[in-house]
């Protein structure tokens, strides 16, 4: 088994100290920093990720996988910066006005992560105007927007429109998603994307991301 598939292993057991002894290991006998992140670090939160999709670990094995994978990125960070390696896109994050809800965001967070995108995260209660000032200052190709109540899913519309209305809506893809959220919503919105879970979600922004980049 090569180190690379150890910390893989050791990430999705959430084994936090032995992923980061892994990782500094990894750097010491020269390996590619790129390879340990895709082969090491993102391919051991991708299998959790898609271990959550079929429902065979749950939130709390997510959790405990993703610190370790955060982590061994920390290790990483500098010697990534030195090899010239870039993310694979970046996405702005938040929960929409009104909403104080923060654990589908969150989880949205750590999969897009997962996938190598960096991500801005705005927190909850975020307005269409924070979120046309984060896409101005950070120059994401996603936005994604999050919201767990009925009273608060329309806010997303408002973005969308806010958006328009500075000039940025070619610039990025906007997926939106929650518990009270639908396809047929997505579209009435004018918004790109609607995912039912979290690890969905992941897959479709790399694909954004990609598409954007390109």
């Amino acid at each position: 088994m090569s180190i690379f598939e150890d910390i893989s292993s050791y990430l999705q057991k959430g084994r936090m100290a032995k992923v980061k002894e892994l990782v500094q290991q990894a750097l010491d006998e020269g390996e590619s920093p790129k390879e340990i992140l895709e082969e090491g670090l993102l391919s051991g939160m991708n299998i959790i990720g898609g271990k959550f999709k079929n429902n065979e670990v749950f939130v709390p094995e997510v959790l405990v996988a993703a610190r370790a994978m955060n982590a061994g990125v920390a290790l990483l960070k500098q010697a990534l910066v030195e090899s010239g390696v870039t993310s694979k896109g970046r996405a702005v994050i938040g929960t929409v006005k009104g909403d104080m809800h923060d654990i589908g965001k969150n989880l949205v967070k750590l999969m897009l992560e997962g996938k190598g995108i960096e991500v801005i995260d705005l927190g909850v209660d975020v307005s269409s105007e924070k979120f046309v000032a984060a896409i101005c200052e950070n120059k994401p190709q996603l936005v994604c927007c999050s919201a767990l109540l009925t009273t608060t899913m329309g806010e997303m519309k408002n973005i969308v429109e806010a958006i328009k209305q500075a000039g940025l809506r070619d610039q990025v893809k906007i997926m939106v998603g929650g518990a009270p959220i639908t396809q047929k919503f997505c579209e009435s919105v004018g918004a790109d994307a609607y995912t039912a879970d979290a690890a969905s979600a992941a897959d479709r922004a790399i694909e954004f991301c990609l598409e954007m980049i390109a």
